[in-house]
C-alpha cells in the first residue's frame, strides 16, 4: 500500500466526497481526514493508502495541481518521517530529590529510635 497526501480541497469535504473523487484511479484502502482536536473542523489535509503503487502515481498524475472548484489539489506521496530524538521537555517528571542511601535491613534496624513506652 502506498500513502498519498492530498491538500488544497474545500474544508467542509467529508471523507466520502474525497474517496468519490479518488477512486476513478485506482482502489482507496483508508482515507484520514485531520482535524482539529478542539473544533473537529478540517485541516485542509488528508492521507490516503491506496492498494497498489500504479493507483497512487496515476491518483497524482491526474489530481495533482488540477482545481476543485476555485482551490488548487496538491496531491503527492506521503513522507514518513523518522522519530526524532527525546527532547528534555518529553521525559516524565523528575524531583531534584536525591535517592536515599541503600542499607542493609539490621543496620535499618539498628538506627532506629528506641520506641517510648508508656
Amino acid at each position: 500500500m502506498v500513502k498519498v497526501f492530498i491538500s488544497g480541497y474545500p474544508l467542509d469535504m467529508q471523507e466520502l466526497e474525497l474517496v468519490q473523487l479518488v477512486s476513478p484511479f485506482g482502489e482507496v484502502s483508508t482515507i484520514k481526514i485531520v482535524r482539529d482536536k478542539k473544533t473537529g473542523k478540517a485541516k485542509g489535509y488528508s492521507f490516503l493508502e491506496m492498494k497498489d503503487e500504479e493507483a497512487a502515481v496515476n491518483v497524482i498524475a491526474e489530481l495533482d495541481g488540477s482545481f476543485l472548484g476555485d482551490r488548487q489539489l496538491s496531491v503527492r506521496t506521503a513522507t514518513v518521517k523518522p522519530a526524532g530524538p527525546v527532547r528534555p521537555g518529553n521525559k516524565p517528571y523528575q524531583s531534584g530529590a536525591r535517592p536515599a542511601p541503600r542499607q542493609s535491613a539490621e543496620d535499618a534496624f539498628k538506627k532506629k529510635r528506641p520506641r517510648r513506652t508508656i
